[in-house]
């Protein structure tokens, strides 16, 4: 394949070989911008195979010490077409058979015969696979959190509420300073699967310590309402996850996290992440980064003491814990 600053495409190539025919090739080579090597490989190519030595070849090499024999391939094939093995487990058979391979190997090669997705095992193109609800069966039993990272509103308004090319947008961009990066909000959210009772915290950063302060309050939070105890911590695999300081929020709870770019394990809050965006953060116009953080702790209460939620059947999330519902008006301006 023709990377982009390639001198010569086949027909390039074509014409060189048909001006060498009556010129000097370092004559020509010199008037097209490359070498007389180079110019001299493609005549040497079309002399040999004609207009088929014109073409690229490919940059396998032409001996591999080191590959896969074909009838290991074939036994992957097999297992993978007839036992809908993993790459691991295909890995382990063929060692058990006397055959060392790595399950990254293995996965190359299902990636090659195109048998890496499990939907490409079915003629139909369904994933063969069947889907497993993940339930919580009591408050506490699986608490999720996750961040959401939202860009911060200007004072007086950013584009959405005067356009992207009014004064107000150009003055936002000119005071991100040299460099122009955009300046975020952190969104730190804790849902409990059960309830679907959650907590959302406008913090400014993502990092370890603030994950672990956040974590902390959402327990206390959740203690008010009656969660006392917290068996699962589900998380996807963010740094702040995955710190080793983490492991001081958990106070006995099992650390879970996601398979990595599997964000449906970790569903409820990736779901309640989505309610967010639609009824609170682009619901309506903001004029500040201030009076959006002030109304976010309004509309949880609205979320979790006012707002009808499907999974609570129709009911507010409070209303599947045993604690009292708070008078606050749902609306707020």
């Amino acid at each position: 394949m023709l990377h982009r600053n390639a001198p010569l495409s086949v027909e390039g190539r074509r014409r060189l070989v048909k001006r060498c025919r009556t010129r000097p090739i370092a004559h020509v080579a010199a008037e097209m911008g490359i070498s007389r090597q180079c110019a001299s490989k493609w005549v040497n190519r079309y002399r040999q195979h004609g207009e088929a030595g014109l073409l690229d070849r490919p940059s396998v090499p032409h001996h591999q010490p080191t590959a896969t024999p074909g009838e290991v391939i074939a036994r992957i094939e097999h297992l993978r077409r007839h036992g809908k093995h993993s790459a691991r487990r295909i890995a382990l058979e063929l060692a058990t058979d006397g055959t060392s391979i790595s399950a990254r190997t293995v996965s190359r090669h299902l990636a090659h015969l195109g048998l890496h997705h499990r939907k490409f095992l079915d003629p139909s193109g369904d994933s063969n696979r069947a889907p497993r609800t993940i339930i919580a069966r009591w408050p506490g039993h699986m608490v999720h959190l996750d961040v959401k990272k939202v860009g911060q509103i200007p004072d007086g308004g950013g584009w959405r509420v005067h356009g992207r090319d009014s004064e107000q947008a150009k003055q936002a961009r000119r005071g991100r300073g040299r460099g122009g990066r955009a300046r975020y909000t952190y969104l730190h959210s804790a849902v409990d699967g059960f309830s679907r009772l959650a907590y959302t915290e406008a913090l400014p950063d993502e990092k370890a310590r603030t994950a672990i302060g956040f974590t902390h309050r959402a327990r206390a939070f959740f203690a008010a309402h009656g969660i006392t105890h917290i068996d699962r911590i589900v998380t996807d695999n963010g740094a702040c996850y995955k710190a080793t300081h983490f492991a001081t929020v958990l106070r006995g709870a099992r650390h879970q996290r996601i398979t990595p770019y599997t964000p449906r394990h970790n569903g409820k809050v990736e779901r309640y992440n989505r309610i967010l965006t639609e009824e609170f953060l682009y619901s309506r116009e903001w004029t500040s980064e201030q009076q959006r953080t002030n109304a976010l702790t309004i509309w949880n209460v609205h979320y979790n003491y006012h707002r009808p939620h499907t999974a609570a059947g129709n009911q507010p999330p409070a209303t599947r814990l045993h604690t009292g519902v708070t008078n606050v008006t749902a609306s707020y301006s």
